[in-house]
């Protein structure tokens, strides 16, 4: 197999641009999360307007809310919880493909270094080895954004996992009232 610096620097490019789809699509997911969190927001606002308004859009003589059976209200919340975690979870399993992706292009170009560094002086070396020092450090940088995507993610799944067990125990309490 042969080597040469021009075929690695191709090479070394197009993982670059592959990188960076990466980063695009793993930022596209994070904004596609964004407008999914807004979206039930506004549902949820739009639920509790309609709630509060009759039929013709009037506020209708309705019963005094704390009145309804709250465990509805919890079981509705309880559903959409349910729902935000199976995104979750999906957005880590989306998040650790892109992560072994760059684990694969990263193996890939350090063979391919390897590979030059053996068949080449080390003068040869020197400008390809500053090209690919400063890759690197771009790659890796991506990588920690990664990873702190993925903290964020963990600990939003903590805490709907810690809110979910808190309806549960609310409902809990309120099937025992009632």
């Amino acid at each position: 197999m042969s080597c040469t610096i021009d075929k690695i620097l191709t090479d070394a490019r197009t993982l670059l641009e592959r990188l960076k789809e990466h980063d695009t699509a793993a930022e596209s997911l994070i904004d596609q999360s964004a407008v999914l969190h807004r979206r039930v927001a506004a549902m949820r606002e739009a639920g509790a307007g309609c709630a509060d308004q009759g039929p013709g859009g009037v506020a209708a003589e309705r019963p005094d809310p704390s009145r309804l059976r709250p465990h509805v209200v919890l079981a509705q919340e309880n559903t959409q919880i349910r729902d935000l975690q199976q995104e979750n979870r999906e957005l880590w399993v989306s998040l650790e493909e892109h992560q072994d992706a760059l684990e694969l292009i990263m193996s890939k170009y350090r063979k391919q270094m390897l590979q030059l560094l053996e068949g080449r002086k080390r003068e040869d070396a020197e400008p390809v080895l500053k090209v690919h020092q400063a890759n690197s450090v771009e790659i890796e940088n991506q990588i920690d954004r990664i990873c702190e995507m993925g903290e964020v993610m963990r600990k939003a799944v903590q805490v709907d996992d810690d809110q979910f067990f808190k309806v549960q125990e609310k409902l809990a309490q309120l099937e025992q009232k009632y």
